[in-house]
């Protein structure tokens, strides 16, 4: 019984142990002298999906080369958009499926546990908040709390490890074909055409005639200062 006492309820959290895969290269140790393990890795290591770089970056990298989604499923990695402090967004992985607005996940450098980040959480909570049940909007189980985090955190997605399928890749190529409107911004104002007066007519222009020889005999009188029109004029008579 006091064992089953020791287990946390919510799931185990645990620090980080000595990994190739996990190599203190992927951020600093912390006070304590142990790992300090990143989201990324991590998420690389427990999904297979062979995805580098900041996790804000993930769900576009996957474009046309794995599978995406908005349903989760075991194994999937669930990519958060940087959001508030976070700038360089988030990454865990599926690891059960409760309902339908619940999942269970491992990830790393979420929670400080112990006083400390960097350290592993395997199958804490995540609820889907969003109001359509779209998986667009999570909370999470943050261990300080007890309980999950206030925060509604916005996701991308899902990333799953199998190849798209042959629409998926064709959406992504039109969606790469589409030119996008540069973000351009007029710097002309809306009074820049204060203080230009309407132009005035012409004092020779001819009025909008009924009948052509009418305009050549009453318009263009042999006085006028239109050599043209007399010309004209000469031929007419």
């Amino acid at each position: 019984m006091l064992l089953l006492a020791l287990i946390p309820a919510q799931g185990a959290a645990r620090t980080a142990e000595p990994d190739t895969a996990l190599s203190a290269s992927d951020g600093p140790p912390t006070s304590g002298g142990l790992p300090y393990v990143q989201c990324v890795p991590y998420a690389r290591l427990v999904s297979g999906i062979r995805i580098y770089g900041d996790a804000h970056t993930w769900w576009e990298q996957a474009a046309g080369r794995y599978a995406r989604g908005m349903r989760p499923k075991v194994n999937a990695v669930m990519t958060f958009q940087p959001h508030g402090a976070m700038q360089l967004g988030h990454v865990a992985v599926v690891s059960r499926i409760l309902d339908s607005r619940t999942v269970l996940l491992r990830h790393a450098n979420w929670s400080l546990i112990g006083g400390r980040r960097g350290q592993l959480e395997d199958n804490v909570r995540a609820v889907d908040v969003s109001a359509n049940n779209d998986w667009s909007e999570v909370r999470v189980w943050y261990a300080p709390l007890g309980d999950l985090g206030t925060t509604r955190w916005p996701l991308s997605g899902f990333i799953y490890n199998r190849a798209p399928s042959a629409n998926e890749r064709l959406a992504v190529l039109a969606s790469a074909e589409t030119p996008r409107k540069a973000n351009y911004a007029s710097q002309i104002g809306p009074d820049f055409l204060d203080g230009i007066a309407a132009e005035a007519p012409a004092a020779h222009v001819l009025r909008q005639p009924t009948v052509r020889t009418q305009v050549a005999r009453n318009d263009l009188r042999p006085g006028a200062q239109d050599p043209i029109g007399r010309i004209i004029l000469s031929r007419l008579r």
